[in-house]
């Protein structure tokens, strides 16, 4: 197949996130197996127009706030002529209205909605501008298969009117060759971590006020990640007094990621609302439990009471006796790794890669419906 994959943005951007793992993880193999992928994306400071990256020919136009106008006239000039049998929009932020523009089948890939949560992170006007176009969906979409990565989120398209017939629902996949535990890792004295991106909406001051609500002064907290939250949440840590017991690590490489897990005790995501909450399993996978909200998405990618435990969101006391359960009990800790390396070894890339490859490959077939 011939396969153009649209999508705000690719890894090396610095704003990337899951989705965009996600996108390379998956399309990766999927050119590896000699499928033609191609990337259209926004460009961003310093970025070649032209790359290619894990065997995808990436194409960058447009910056972050006009990708949506930039990718449809580029798309005319550049890649039209190109005579794809699919294109993929990875649905990231709001939508790029490919079916309205694209000449071939569409399908769209939803990590997540945001819905109301999005007051929580922009601006009025630009969260009410991303609520409107997510209502759009079924109205603009109506003809198109729809690929989720939790059930989470299929239940959210359906919610808004999408015919759950026309969404295959593919988890995300996890590198269990790479993401591996190494026990002797593990930090002597208690240790929580947070990985992900330093946003409002991700909650993690609830990880900040819980941890300080801990009667354990042993107990440590490491926060990686950056973005432009982390001088509120930066404050905030002063403001409870926490001194050295907590660490902003700024952005860490892979490599610093994968030590981080394997040390700590557990890590914890608080937000209100995820497509599937990767950095859970990639504990998982290190033999490292987790503490998550029990919130769409990240519900999925914890099993409450076999690789971690799911707290009420918002609830800071049920938050802060759930780290204190577990920093106070290394055994616990023990058998809740063990059982998330069992559930992570369940979902690999290469699983993921060929259900998307059978989808898309039934979507040619059909002429897109």
């Amino acid at each position: 197949m011939r396969i153009l994959v649209v999508n705000w943005q690719d890894r090396t951007n610095p704003q990337a996130g899951g989705a965009e793992v996600h996108l390379h993880e998956l399309f990766g193999r999927i050119a590896a197996r000699g499928h033609e992928v191609v990337l259209l994306c926004s460009g961003y400071r310093d970025a070649a127009p032209r790359d290619r990256l894990d065997g995808l020919e990436v194409h960058r136009t447009g910056g972050r706030h006009t990708f949506a106008v930039a990718a449809w006239g580029y798309y005319r000039r550049h890649l039209a002529a190109r005579g794809f049998d699919v294109i993929v929009e990875d649905l990231n932020k709001i939508p790029v209205w490919t079916p309205w523009w694209g000449r071939t089948p569409v399908v769209c890939l939803v990590h997540h909605l945001f819905g109301r949560t999005a007051y929580a992170e922009a601006s009025f006007p630009v969260a009410l501008l991303t609520n409107l176009a997510e209502a759009c969906l079924p109205a603009a979409y109506r003809r198109v298969p729809f690929q989720s990565v939790s059930y989470s989120t299929r239940d959210d398209l359906v919610a808004r009117g999408v015919d759950a017939v026309r969404i295959a629902v593919i988890v995300q996949g996890i590198d269990t060759s790479y993401f591996t535990p190494h026990p002797a890792a593990r930090s002597p004295a208690p240790l929580l971590a947070y990985v992900g991106r330093l946003k409002r909406y991700k909650s993690v001051e609830l990880i900040l006020q819980a941890f300080a609500a801990l009667d354990q002064p042993d107990a440590r907290l490491e926060i990686a990640g950056t973005g432009d939250h982390k001088p509120v949440l930066e404050a905030l840590a002063r403001s409870l007094a926490l001194g050295d017991r907590v660490r902003f690590l700024g952005f860490i490489s892979e490599e610093e990621k994968r030590a981080l897990l394997r040390r700590a005790w557990a890590v914890a995501l608080t937000s209100p609302k995820e497509g599937w909450g990767i950095t859970n399993v990639e504990a998982a996978a290190c033999g490292t439990p987790a503490v998550a909200s029990n919130s769409p998405g990240l519900r999925e990618s914890v099993l409450d009471g076999e690789t971690g435990f799911l707290v009420p969101h918002g609830d800071v006391a049920a938050l802060a006796g759930t780290f204190g359960r577990l920093l106070r009990d290394p055994a616990l800790v023990t058998r809740l790794g063990e059982r998330g390396r069992r559930f992570a070894e369940t979902l690999t890339w290469d699983r993921a890669a060929d259900l998307t490859t059978a989808h898309l490959e039934r979507v040619v077939r059909q002429g897109g419906s």
